[in-house]
């Protein structure tokens, strides 16, 4: 056996350091933006849709507090012989937090006859986007309306 093997061995000898091919470690611009982008479109999916959520969210607990109210109301006619004419009457002289900064809540009565009452909810500050259903109106025959343009505000 020679000095460099035998004729069936190959002899691999490696290259200088510096000969060396690598490759760059990091992210390339191409990449970076496509991420960019991937995200802006999710972004642009994801937060109408977000919004959507918390406005209807607000419109359910505003309906619960009418819903609330009104039985408070059928609770004052029975003790009083009369509709309440005021929400502080019925125990709401302050709104729940769920819905106060969101609606501004009212209470209307008519002696009659029959006697009778409305319970509206109008929205305020960022609750105004929710256009669909806008004014909440709740009767003392158990009506549910709203303002507008939606046939599906009431759950």
């Amino acid at each position: 056996m020679g000095k460099y093997g035998s004729a069936n061995q190959v002899v691999l000898t490696a290259a200088p350091v510096s000969a060396r091919k690598t490759r760059p470690s990091g992210f390339t611009l191409i990449e970076l933006m496509i991420v960019v982008a991937i995200v802006a479109i999710l972004a642009a999916i994801a937060l109408p849709s977000y919004r959507k959520y918390v406005l209807h969210g607000n419109r359910s607990a505003a309906e619960q507090v009418m819903l609330d109210m009104s039985a408070a109301q059928e609770r004052y006619m029975i003790d009083n012989r009369s509709y309440a004419a005021s929400a502080s009457s019925l125990g709401y002289a302050v709104m729940p937090d769920t819905v106060s900064p969101n609606y501004t809540m009212a209470v209307a009565t008519n002696s009659g006859p029959p006697p009778s009452f409305n319970i509206t909810a109008t929205p305020i500050n960022s609750q105004t986007g929710d256009t669909d259903c806008n004014v909440l109106t709740l009767t003392s025959s158990g009506s549910k309306s709203a303002s507008g343009s939606s046939t599906k505000c009431w759950k």
